[in-house]
């Protein structure tokens, strides 16, 4: 059964380069918690503000690294993290609701405009005593 995510939940995005971690910032705003601290639901979403930078990055979608490749005559050339999360985390726990959506569990996936769909994932969920469906 997957675990409930929550404050501190480290994430992963498949185009950053390596480790390319990040971790998840949960605002207490809907009043649940989860081995004391503020329990996730999909909404939190937020670029800067839940999802915060993961280093450099590579992907092939961002016209950033596009131009600094470009630029760099083809090496590839990383730059800058700036996270395009607009969509809600997929799937969720659509029978738990806090703040009247879905519970995030550790098996959503978030997909960044600069990336792909479900590129960032959920690697540990800040908490290991709470199980939701």
């Amino acid at each position: 059964m997957p675990m409930h995510v929550c404050n501190g939940a480290v994430l992963k995005c498949m185009f950053a380069v390596p480790p390319g971690i990040s971790t998840l910032v949960v605002l207490p705003q809907n009043r649940v918690m989860t081995s004391n601290q503020p329990a996730a639901n999909i909404m939190d979403n937020k670029p800067m503000v839940n999802i915060m930078p993961f280093g450099m990055c590579m992907s092939p979608t961002n016209p950033a690294f596009v131009s600094a490749t470009a630029a760099a005559f083809g090496v590839p050339t990383p730059v800058p993290c700036i996270p395009a999360t607009p969509a809600p985390w997929i799937v969720g726990a659509p029978t738990v609701l806090l703040g009247n959506m879905p519970a995030l569990n550790n098996t959503s996936v978030l997909a960044c405009v600069l990336g792909a769909p479900g590129c960032i994932t959920i690697t540990m969920p800040g908490q290991f005593t709470e199980q939701i469906p």
